[in-house]
């Protein structure tokens, strides 16, 4: 079990550095910290519908490995 352990725990710090990265690459709604920091200037070179999807599309699936592997980390923890 500790072989699984080494393993979830290294899933865990890389899906949580990459949801942080992914996370920090949408665009600004606006009216919140990301005006506080720059973020309300508009720029013509926004990101496309397209690129947008497909950046939800893998935060959402970091997001899902994130959380599975702490699940996995909190029951190993509970059997050991």
């Amino acid at each position: 079990m500790g072989v699984i352990k080494v393993i979830l725990d290294v899933l865990l710090v890389v899906t949580s550095v990459l949801l942080v990265l992914l996370i920090l690459l949408h665009k600004g709604r606006g009216g919140g910290l990301s005006d506080m920091f720059g973020g309300g200037i508009q720029s013509s070179a926004g990101s496309s519908g397209v690129a947008e999807k497909n950046l939800n599309r893998f935060t959402l699936i970091m997001a899902l490995l994130w959380t599975l592997s702490v699940i996995l980390i909190g029951v190993l923890t509970k059997l050991s």
